[in-house]
């Protein structure tokens, strides 16, 4: 699944990201923060979980 995610601007935001998706249970995420994007291996998780995350982290997520 790949996220369009506004309001990352720096390495502080790709973690916080990152840690937010692995946290609601996602098998891997990569943060690409160029393209404002976030590719996640959903594993047992959620899809809305995985948005809720990200959003719960401070960033929207475009759908």
């Amino acid at each position: 699944m790949v996220l369009k995610v506004d309001g990352m601007s720096c390495e502080h935001c790709v973690r916080r990201v990152k840690e937010a998706v692995l946290e609601a249970g996602a098998a891997s995420c990569e943060v690409d923060l160029e393209n404002g994007t976030v590719t996640v291996e959903l594993g047992d998780a959620e899809a809305e979980a995985i948005v809720e995350a990200i959003e719960d982290a401070g960033y929207d997520v475009e759908e």
